[in-house]
């Protein structure tokens, strides 16, 4: 589903079941709430939409995420149920925990979507719940998500992050984090070793139906590409000044989007003449890049 960079350390024999210190998650916290480029105009409310409509009649909404969304628009219905006897209650699909969620996005880290879902697959039917996980040993749990790739790393994350929640709450369940605030889950989720600022931002919105805007490559490489950071921005940094400035009744719709035509298309991005591009295929951001 979503890629994540991994983060770079050397390796352990024996891997800390520690939390990390919520000092440091409190910290990113504050600065996650500034805006490193207040002065920067881009992107508009107006932008955001025209961006968000032409790839949606370019591509449809991604089916991949069909089921997100349709949580999402049922989120919105109960909360306006009270003002309205009417409306018919929306069918969706059932909501996967907050804890599948989490393990799912680790497991989609450097691969494709369907050896992905395919490693999620295959530790659920060897380990069929968290508590058998979390007794299991690192080469059971590897051997069950070897098919989605870098399997020692994941095991490892996997096996921490369970670590943790069992020692921080007793027992292995997340869902706790719908009753709390944005910043107060990205507080709880990033004292998990290994759990980074993507990952959370991607539990936010899939999993918690938060307005949240998860940055991957596709999507900053698209972002600098048609101005909507500085040329000098990097990844950290587009998060925090998109989440600022992306609307937030748009945020979901337009990541799903990005993200999908970030895999599809190249065009957009490539290293070349603007107007050459323009003059070969098909794709509905080339009117929106930057001049050079």
């Amino acid at each position: 589903m979503r890629k994540q960079e991994a983060r770079k350390r050397k390796p352990t024999p024996v891997e800390s079941n520690k939390c990390s210190p919520a000092k440091f998650a409190k910290k990113d916290t504050e600065t996650n709430l500034k805006d490193p480029y207040p002065n920067y105009p881009h992107p508009t409310s107006q932008q955001c939409r025209a961006v968000r409509d032409d790839l949606l009649a370019f591509h449809g909404f991604p089916q991949q995420f069909a089921k997100y969304r349709e949580q999402r628009l049922a989120t919105a219905s109960n909360g306006d149920e009270n003002n309205s006897t009417t409306s018919p209650v929306p069918v969706v699909s059932p909501k996967e925990s907050v804890l599948d969620g989490l393990v799912s996005i680790i497991l989609s880290q450097n691969t494709t979507d369907a050896n992905s879902q395919k490693a999620f697959s295959s530790l659920k039917s060897a380990l069929p719940t968290w508590e058998d996980v979390h007794s299991a040993d690192s080469k059971c749990i590897e051997d069950a998500i070897r098919c989605g790739g870098l399997a020692p790393t994941k095991a490892s994350c996997i096996r921490n992050m369970l670590n943790c929640l069992l020692e921080k709450r007793g027992k292995l369940c997340l869902e706790y984090l719908r009753d709390l605030s944005i910043d107060e889950i990205k507080t709880e989720l990033s004292q998990f070793k290994g759990i980074g600022p993507k990952t959370v931002a991607c539990v936010l919105m899939f999993n918690l139906q938060q307005d949240d805007f998860p940055v991957d490559t596709h999507i900053f490489q698209i972002a600098k590409a048609i101005g909507w950071v500085p040329i000098e921005a990097d990844t950290k940094k587009t998060y925090l000044h998109l989440n600022k400035r992306i609307p937030n009744e748009l945020k979901f719709d337009l990541n799903c989007l990005l993200f999908t035509h970030g895999k599809a298309c190249r065009k957009c991005i490539k290293k070349e003449d603007n107007q050459q591009k323009k003059e070969t295929g098909s794709c509905p951001l080339l009117n929106y890049l930057k001049k050079d």
